[in-house]
């Protein structure tokens, strides 16, 4: 789910919001709802090609490359040090893909993300390769995976282990997440304008909660607040209600929490045991509750003291959870109250779990971020600048050190179909310029030092089916949705099928398919990449190499570029590892480093684990097709404390060496001048 705006002071005070920029309600047309704008015909499948079962999704019959020798289990495995991800090379880890995928919130392919196995495997291999994306959050459905009180499905989580062992044989991490919006959709009656998804049948029917109303709601997310049957739910949920339900053997009780933690004990347990040791190795870690809220907070409460006495509580009862399933060595992907960054004051609630002190490396910090500005068309009338969301995803950095633990953003994006869709271009550009650097690109050459991590993230949503779903709304045979993502009226999905099958980007390739630091020998000082991406005609340019690097200009030329410092830390062989998007083929990517330079990297080999070349490229584990840039310091240069820096570009086409030479000079001594001091 995702933040968007609107108002409502019932009672307890907060303004709030949420629905991930669903355009507003313009009623019902022919039992299906409808959007305002809807998607070219070159991105969208037509519905009719749904009809009468699922699409076909055309394979990937290309071999994967060999892995290398520092590829494999000790490569897939992350675990967090301090407030970075890390592999078992001890590499700093950067975590990037999209979430798969809103289909778990629907019916017609049983709460789980892909029809078939088979369609599983095509996505990924379309994910890593139009992406270059190495992770997925794997969305669960709890009303699956307990559709009776106390019995889990073994079958539904067969399917899903499935799944995610074609998502992990692409070379993609994965953490799952037992997803929930407005509690559950049997909240929710066939005429309703809104649906939900979380919770099984007999546990809201044991709740008997009132008749669901939004009163005068123009986006589904106002259903959080102003919807007394998903207050009622959400709140019995974190106080862990005692249910009466009934069962074959008569009725018994069942405290609603405990209900879950015990299937999401179950539900891990399975996955350890149906996963081999290397696929398992692939697996980060478990996020266990979809954007968290009180549902309403009790006399006296404020959001802060119910993230204390409510939240955190059930993330320690998670984390036993996971020890006993052993997942030990796992984290907790912890999410703070929802509206704690929300970026209008007035829906704003304090958080961001400020009172569970430092947690470490059994916990991540993991948070959504949605402009609620952008999404309301009402607070935002233009469109995103550089630098729009510095401020927004500092926070998550500073929450993060003060956690000390590893943040990620597991959710973010823009509506691309509705009356704010024109500004997606520019959103989600920000977003991401903000996710790699703290600095805007405006200031990032004259102050590099305070560009921070880069954050991990996994955008929303990667569905393979947009556009071309068969979903009865609430189980009502008249209102079949097929637009968009199916489900209340969001449209947020970067990717389709085309009409052969074949998965296709909806946003610019640019855009998504990004260069990016997967892997670091060290500590990543300062990161940026200029991806030129467009809105519409204009081709959006927000970090300029300075007047003052004529060369580097000159290389970089109208091209994507990208800038990597980093510090080595002395201790591994492994290379540092950056995804290289389409574009920058081995003919046209230049690389300016303290290592060298080169136009065309070679093909990475080694001899007793010591590469060849300092700089090469190799294709991304588990495809055939997507690239990644290998920087391997020699070692007698590459001493603990050791700052190197690599230019990667694929602008002028066959610069000469001299021009090299002379961007290289530049280069090295603004790294010299930057102020990125000694090792600390």
């Amino acid at each position: 789910m995702a933040k968007t705006w609107a108002e409502s002071r019932p009672g307890h005070g907060a303004g709030r919001v949420q629905g991930r920029g669903a355009a507003p309600r313009a009623g019902a047309v022919s039992g299906t709802r409808r959007r305002g704008v809807l998607l070219g015909a070159a991105l969208v499948l037509l519905a009719a090609g749904a009809v009468g079962g699922p699409p076909a999704v055309a394979a990937d019959s290309a071999t994967a490359a060999a892995p290398l020798w520092f590829d494999g289990v000790t490569a897939d495995q992350v675990s967090v040090s301090g407030t970075r991800f890390a592999d078992g090379h001890g590499r700093e880890v950067v975590l990037r893909g999209f979430n798969v995928s809103g289909e778990t919130k629907l019916e017609e392919y049983g709460g789980l993300p892909f029809a078939s196995t088979a369609d599983a495997r095509a996505s990924a291999a379309a994910l890593r390769s139009l992406t270059g994306g190495n992770a997925v959050r794997f969305l669960l459905s709890w009303a699956y995976a307990e559709p009776r009180p106390g019995q889990v499905d073994t079958a539904y989580l067969d399917r899903a282990t499935d799944q995610i062992k074609a998502l992990l044989d692409a070379g993609l991490r994965v953490f799952p997440d037992f997803h929930q919006d407005l509690h559950s959709r049997y909240l929710f009656h066939k005429d309703s304008w809104y649906t939900g998804d979380g919770a099984p049948r007999w546990a809201v029917e044991a709740g008997g909660y009132p008749v669901e109303n939004c009163g005068v709601c123009i986006l589904w997310g106002q259903n959080i607040t102003q919807n007394q049957a998903v207050k009622n739910a959400t709140r019995d949920f974190w106080n862990n209600r005692v249910l009466t339900v009934p069962t074959a053997s008569g009725t018994r009780s069942v405290p609603i929490q405990d209900a879950f933690l015990d299937t999401a004990q179950k539900t891990m347990a399975h996955l350890a045991a149906k996963l081999t040791p290397a696929e398992f190795a692939g697996v980060v870690g478990f996020d266990p509750y979809n954007e968290p809220y009180a549902g309403e907070y009790a006399s006296g409460q404020t959001s802060r003291m119910w993230e204390r006495d409510r939240l955190w509580p059930f993330y320690e009862k998670f984390r036993a959870r996971m020890d006993a399933a052993g997942w030990r060595d796992k984290p907790v992907f912890v999410e703070p109250n929802m509206f704690w960054n929300a970026n209008l004051d007035f829906a704003r609630h304090e958080g961001g779990l400020l009172d569970a002190g430092a947690i470490g490396r059994r916990y991540v910090f993991n948070t959504h971020f949605y402009d609620q500005k952008a999404i309301s068309g009402v607070f935002m009338w233009g469109k995103a600048n550089d630098g729009q969301y510095s401020t927004d995803f500092g926070t998550v950095r500073d929450r993060s050190t003060a956690l000390n633990t590893a943040a990620i953003v597991s959710e973010f994006g823009h509506p691309l179909t509705g009356y704010t869709s024109d500004k997606a271009p520019t959103v989600n550009k920000a977003m991401y310029q903000a996710l790699d650097s703290r600095v805007p690109g405006a200031r990032w050459w004259s102050a590099p030092t305070g560009s921070g991590p880069v954050l991990s993230s996994t955008q929303w949503q990667w569905d393979i089916y947009s556009g071309r779903h068969r979903e009865a709304m609430n189980g009502n045979p008249n209102k079949i949705l097929t637009e968009g993502d199916a489900w209340n009226d969001e449209d947020l999905s970067a990717v389709a099928l085309d009409s052969s099958g074949r998965a296709v980007l909806r946003q610019d390739a640019r855009l998504l398919d990004r260069l990016y630091p997967g892997a670091v020998a060290g500590r990543t000082l300062a990161f940026s990449y200029e991806d030129r991406s467009r809105d519409g005609n204009t081709i959006l340019t927000w970090n300029k190499i300075p007047d003052s690097m004529p060369n580097t200009a000159r290389l970089v030329g109208s091209g994507r570029y990208g800038m990597l410092v980093w510090r080595s830390e002395g201790a591994t062989r492994a290379p540092t590892q950056l995804h290289l998007p389409a574009g920058f083929t081995a003919a046209a990517t230049t690389v300016v480093s303290d290592l060298g330079t080169v136009t065309g990297p070679p093909e990475y080999t080694a001899r007793d684990r010591i590469a060849d070349h300092p700089i090469a490229s190799a294709a991304e584990t588990g495809t055939s097709d997507a690239r990644r840039l290998l920087l391997s310091a020699p070692a007698a240069a590459d001493t603990a404390g050791t700052l190197h820096y690599a230019l990667v570009a694929d602008g002028t086409a066959a610069p000469s060496a001299e021009l090299r030479a002379a961007a290289q000079r530049e280069l090295t001594a603004w790294a010299a001048g930057a102020g990125f001091g000694p090792a600390s």
